[in-house]
């Protein structure tokens, strides 16, 4: 390599390392320049995620690349001829390479010792032990003659042993391509920026790819400062920057706008590229690579069980629920070392997640439930982590829900929809939600009696009305119809004996008789509509039944007028003619009745 050791001869060093292992990829560092016999000691621990840390030594016969190819054939070549892979690795690792390290040191950190057998330059490669998926920081100790490294604890010496192979480490180059729409609705969005390294230099490329957009990139930092803009007068299509960073910052953004705040709106399809370390994004002519340079939006499934419909009030038009929510979302700043704890998962009670997270600055999917009345009573919360930071927040609760969907015009032969509404509290550029196949689901003893549920259905959308920045809502729809047995018994029956009686007193040849049974009826079906009025939903609108009761209520008030004008002509001496008026009578006001109800019928259908 031609690299002079910094280190004086004979005496001990100890150098202190660190940089990320991702699931994809780890780091390369060439120690240059070991003579025969000195021997080294590594330490490797992981400080963030999941990281189950591997170091593994080997000579500069091979780049690391070939060796990574290499490895990868060797062990899928054993594992095809039948070998256990977590026997085959351990195999080709040995065949491959000097020396290796995984559990050696406290928990899953690796601790070597090697000594070189030969004067030259060796590769120290950084990796996840490959047996399972594992990401994070790591903290890497190099010592010369120096066994205090074992312990982990030794103090940096300010001497370099180990040397960064950025070309095989691909180290700190990151290009990144993301697309969006802005519109008059939505003038501008934001994506914020992984934690950068002192010295890391940011380039910023955006482009119109429809409409007559001008898009205007600004750089904000964690307190939504400006720092740097590019096309901040909107006068192209296209905007660019770069800006180098002198410190470690964290929660930078970069936003996207569409031009301009004080002039007419232009909107269109954007391509947005983002890059670290690499100035070529400046030219829009890059492909993605690497890591990605943004945060993103965190997939969040999301799921909803209605186990019981504890009542609906049809005057108030708002139902009761108890339903369990399941979440399920990854996020690596939720990641864990199991050997921290001796545990696969960890479990978070309501106040104690929300303590945990507040303290850590870490964001998570908090909803409300958008057509919530009153307060949501939690039964059961409870939070599971996964090493990986797969997050799974479960909560049974049940809450009162406006429905101002319903419409009773075909009461009581209605079917009604109803909907819970769950809105992230996040804008999408946090958290997007998408359906959790498989959980939704209505119970099969929901506890309500007058009504059946017939179908339910789950959607996805973009809402703005929680909060003033578009969010993800889920909505969980049902629809449900009613028992209408109670309806016909206490209702219909009852209207169909008043009609009849009404229609009897016809075949009475004694009009005042008659007079006196229908005004009796009359006032029956009065002291009726008095019983039944509270079972009746009081709505700005006449429904199906407000019809059939408004048309009982005339049909036998006329009854009763056309016996006393019949017995009115009676008493003047023209009793052929009100006989003859009685004998059509008799069958057109049953044909009549008949007629109307089908009128009704089919207009309410």
């Amino acid at each position: 390599m031609g690299t002079n050791r910094a280190y004086a001869q004979g005496e001990s060093a100890v150098q202190e390392l660190s940089g990320l292992v991702q699931q994809d990829g780890g780091a390369v560092y060439v120690l240059p320049d070991l003579k025969r016999g000195e021997t080294l000691y590594f330490y490797l621990s992981g400080t963030s995620g999941n990281l189950d840390p591997l170091i593994v030594l080997a000579d500069d016969s091979l780049p690391a690349s070939e060796l990574a190819e290499t490895f990868d054939a060797r062990v899928k070549e054993e594992i095809t001829a039948g070998t256990d892979p977590l026997v085959a690795i351990p195999q080709v690792v040995d065949e491959l390479f000097l020396a290796w390290d995984d559990d050696s040191g406290d928990g899953y950190d690796a601790a070597l010792e090697f000594t070189a057998p030969a004067d030259g330059d060796y590769l120290l490669a950084v990796a996840a032990n490959p047996t399972q998926e594992t990401f994070g920081d790591f903290r890497l100790l190099v010592g010369l003659d120096a066994p205090q490294v074992l312990t982990g604890k030794a103090e940096p010496t300010g001497d370099t042993i180990a040397v960064l192979d950025e070309r095989d480490s691909q180290s700190g180059v990151s290009i990144q391509e993301l697309t969006g729409t802005l519109t008059a609705e939505k003038r501008s969005t934001f994506y914020t920026l992984k934690d950068v390294e002192p010295g890391d230099t940011l380039y910023v490329f955006a482009e119109a790819t429809s409409g007559d957009l001008a898009p205007v990139v600004v750089l904000r930092d964690f307190g939504g400062k400006p720092i740097r803009s590019g096309n901040f007068l909107g006068k192209e299509s296209q905007a660019s920057f770069e800006f180098t960073f002198d410190e470690a910052v964290q929660n930078f953004e970069v936003n996207i706008e569409a031009c301009c705040e004080n002039g007419p709106v232009t909107e269109g399809d954007f391509r947005l590229l983002l890059g670290l370390n690499e100035p070529d994004v400046l030219t829009g002519a890059v492909s993605p690579t690497g890591e990605t340079v943004v945060k993103g939006a965190i997939p969040v499934k999301i799921g909803l069980k209605m186990q019981q419909i504890t009542g609906v009030d049809q005057k108030a038009e708002n139902f009761g629920v108890v339903a369990t929510v399941l979440m399920e979302w990854q996020d690596p700043a939720l990641a864990f070392s199991p050997d921290e704890c001796q545990c696969n998962f960890k479990t978070y009670g309501d106040i104690a997640f929300v303590n945990f997270v507040a303290e850590q600055d870490i964001a998570w999917p908090e909803f409300t439930l958008f057509n919530q009345q009153g307060r949501r009573f939690t039964q059961n919360q409870v939070v599971v982590i996964s090493p990986d930071g797969e997050a799974a927040y479960f909560e049974r609760f049940s809450a009162t829900l406006q429905a101002p969907d319903f419409d009773f015009r075909r009461f009581p032969f209605d079917t009604q929809q109803f909907f819970i509404r769950i809105d992230s509290l996040f804008p999408e550029e946090f958290f997007v939600y998408s359906d959790l196949e498989g959980f939704s689901e209505v119970g099969e003893q929901l506890g309500e009696e007058e009504w059946v549920v017939t179908s339910y259905e789950t959607m996805i959308n973009t809402e703005t009305a929680s909060t003033r920045q578009p969010t993800s809502r889920f909505s969980f729809g049902f629809t449900a119809e009613r028992h209408v047995s109670f309806y016909v018994t206490r209702l219909f029956i009852p209207i169909l004996v008043i009609l009849i009686v009404s229609w009897i007193t016809f075949f009475l040849k004694d009009y005042g008789k008659r007079v006196d049974v229908s005004a009796g009826n009359l006032l029956l079906f009065i002291a009726f509509n008095f019983t039944i009025s509270n079972d009746l939903p009081r709505l700005g609108y006449l429904t199906f039944m407000d019809v059939v009761l408004i048309s009982t209520f005339v049909v036998t008030g006329l009854v009763v007028i056309f016996n006393v004008i019949l017995k009115r002509l009676e008493i003047a001496g023209k009793i052929e003619l009100a006989q003859r008026i009685d004998r059509y009578t008799i069958w057109i006001y049953p044909l009549v009745y008949v007629a109307a109800i089908a009128i009704v019928t089919f207009f309410f259908t």
